[in-house]
């Protein structure tokens, strides 16, 4: 089968398109004909090996695919850990979800890490209450066009998104946020502010860190939450305790694997979103789709943020 193949760690020059055995699915795995693999910011830390979760050589990358399963012939969606990049992955069954009629491949795939993600956030991590201000930063993203969208489903009051330029910024009020703000760090706490009506907000969901993070940090109301749930710029940031007393500001992490550990964490969120996909209620955002051989440009224009929505190989191209 054609996959992609990481035998270095390094620049995106190491995805190498390579000719691989079909692989052999273990106890409690499923065997998926891959229709499209997921691409995350993940996969461009794990090229690297900076990930939170380490990597071993050589490696096929991909968190996620959709497809069918090979024993039953029935669509599905399933976090495969690795593996993605290929014609054929091996997933556990227990991470393996039906696809209902009239949703989408893609949409399915925009669903799951993202989506669960996107859910998870205001439910689990910020447990957002009624009415609340939220800012969604790189709203324009897989994640921040699912969360804008189900930030005033989900009870939030307002919802205030950040991005790049402004054709993203059009595009999530389109989704509908309430205001849109250039989510450059200079100057980012007075506009987020501004947007809020000169109220500090309730509620920041931010994959950003570094400036960008202690720029959102500032614009937080007493009792307010920042959930972090990236490090896209890799920059870490220090925290005193002492601040967190005096503001009285929390400051919470969320790493999806730990859904595994609640499986009806998951089952509850998926099902949510699959139900409103398939009323039409969420919108999915597929930026682009690659063919698999340009797993590598991908990955760069990821990086680089000049995509929006979620985006997509496609092993049969």
């Amino acid at each position: 089968m054609r996959a992609i193949q990481l035998r270095e760690f390094g620049g995106p020059e190491q995805l190498q398109l390579v000719e691989l055995p079909r692989p052999v699915p273990a106890e409690g795995e499923l065997l998926i004909e891959v229709s499209r693999a997921g691409l995350n910011f993940a996969d461009t830390h794990q090229r690297h090996n900076v990930y939170v979760a380490k990597a071993e050589l050589p490696l096929v990358p991909g968190i996620e695919v959709a497809g069918r399963r090979l024993d039953t012939g029935e669509r599905v969606v399933a976090v495969c850990g690795s593996g993605g990049y290929a014609e054929y992955a091996t997933a556990p069954a227990a991470r393996t979800f039906p696809i209902p009629d009239g949703v989408s491949d893609e949409t399915a795939l925009a669903l799951l890490i993202q989506g669960l993600t996107a859910w998870h956030l205001y439910e689990t991590s910020a447990r957002l209450r009624a009415g609340e201000s939220v800012v969604v930063v790189s709203a324009a993203g897989g994640v921040g066009t699912l969360a804008t969208q189900l930030g005033r489903a989900l009870g939030a009051g307002r919802v205030i998104a950040t991005a790049s330029t402004a054709e993203k910024r059009a595009l999530t009020l389109e989704l509908g946020a309430d205001a849109a703000v250039d989510g450059d760090a200079d100057g980012l706490t007075e506009r987020l502010l501004e947007a809020n009506g000169g109220r500090p907000v309730d509620v920041v969901l931010e994959l950003a860190g570094g400036a960008v993070f202690d720029a959102c940090f500032e614009a937080l109301a007493p009792f307010g939450r920042i959930v972090v749930h990236g490090i896209s710029s890799r920059e870490q940031n220090e925290l005193r305790t002492g601040k967190l007393l005096k503001t009285s500001r929390t400051v919470a992490g969320f790493w999806f694997n730990h859904l595994w550990e609640r499986p009806q964490l998951v089952r509850t969120a998926i099902d949510d979103l699959l139900a409103r996909a398939g009323r039409g209620e969420l919108r999915v955002v597929v930026g682009a789709t690659y063919p698999l051989a340009q797993a590598a440009q991908a990955q760069i224009d990821l990086a680089a943020r000049r995509t929006t929505g979620k985006l997509l190989l496609d092993p049969r191209e």
